[in-house]
Formats: C-alpha cells, sequence, structure tokens
C-alpha cells in the first residue's frame, strides 16, 4: 500500500490518424478562404474511412462539417441503381487515390481539394421577370453551392466519362481529379 500518487501517469500519445491508413490531412491547405469554412479537411475532420454514419441533413448547412471525402463518396452513389452502395463507392474513392498518388506523387487530399476549388463557378445567372418576359441576370454563388457543385460535376464527368468505355470509374474519377486541380 506503498502507492506514490505524486508521479503523473505516462502519456498514451495517439496515432496520427490517416485516410485509409495511408494519407494525412494535416498538410492539406485549402487556398481559397472564401471555402475554408466549408471544405471540412482538418484534423477535427480526420477519419480513417470516409463512412461515419452522420446525419449531416437533419440542420441546414450541417453539410459543411461532412469531411470532404465523405461528401464525394456519397456523391457517386447517384442514380437508382447505385443508391446505399457506399462500400462500392469507398472502394472506388480508394483506387481513385491510390492512382492520383502514383501519377502525382502528391496527396491525393490535397489534389481533390485543389479540384474542388478550381471546378466551383463563382459566378451565375438567375431569372428575373414574371409571366412571359424572363430575363437572365448575373448573380454571385455562395461558397457552400460552389462545393456542392464543384463535388456534382466532378462525380458527374468520371461516371460519364467511364460509361461504355474500358476505363474503370476509379481511373475517371483519378483523371477528372488531377485535371481539375491543374492551374
Amino acid at each position: 500500500m506503498t502507492e506514490n500518487w505524486d508521479e503523473p501517469a505516462p502519456a498514451v500519445e495517439l496515432p496520427e490518424i490517416k485516410l485509409f491508413g495511408k494519407w494525412s490531412s494535416d498538410d492539406v491547405q485549402v487556398s481559397d478562404i472564401s471555402l475554408t469554412d466549408y471544405i471540412a479537411v482538418k484534423e477535427k475532420y480526420a477519419k480513417y474511412l470516409p463512412h461515419s454514419s452522420g446525419r449531416y441533413q437533419v440542420k441546414r448547412f450541417r453539410k459543411s462539417q461532412c469531411p470532404i471525402v465523405e461528401r464525394l463518396t456519397c456523391s457517386l452513389m447517384m442514380h437508382g441503381r447505385n443508391n446505399g452502395k457506399k462500400l462500392l463507392t469507398t472502394r472506388i474513392v480508394k483506387h481513385a487515390f491510390e492512382i492520383i498518388h502514383l501519377l502525382t506523387g502528391e496527396n491525393p487530399l490535397q489534389v481533390l481539394v485543389n479540384a474542388i476549388i478550381n471546378s466551383g463557378p463563382r459566378e451565375d445567372s438567375t431569372r428575373i421577370g414574371r409571366a412571359g418576359t424572363v430575363r437572365r441576370q448575373a448573380v454571385d454563388v455562395s461558397p457552400l453551392r460552389r462545393v456542392n457543385q464543384a463535388i456534382w460535376l466532378l462525380c458527374t464527368g468520371a461516371r460519364e466519362a467511364s460509361f461504355r468505355n474500358i476505363k474503370t470509374i476509379a481511373e475517371c474519377l483519378a483523371d477528372e481529379l488531377i485535371n481539375a486541380a491543374k492551374v
């Protein structure tokens, strides 16, 4: 019973959280200051897999807190025959990230963030007028809509490129992300 209570317990070091056990999100930079709050890629949002089972649709703007890789994964599950196949789309994203790393030598998370920043529209048009006469008016696009549309455009481009093609959707997604990330 001669325990010494004065000695602090040794601190347990937590291992670094890496996506798919390979890519760290620590060095990923969001270069567009307007999108920093809407691209969830920092340490707080680091995950091992893009499958958090989170309920990000419950409240308005909560989907901006969903990890960006998980948003990409969920966007690939579009069209009725692909609904609910999250493990399939997780595997597609993993293969695409492997291809990106082999082709560019960069962190695939950084390539994804750059692709989203570059492919999001900055300006759009809205309809002004009533009844028969309609006029288009140029408007700025909100940051959340820029991110949403960028993810949608990247996924749609990859899906259409892989349809009736010998290339897999992972290869097409990797090509889309690499080409969109170029400045």
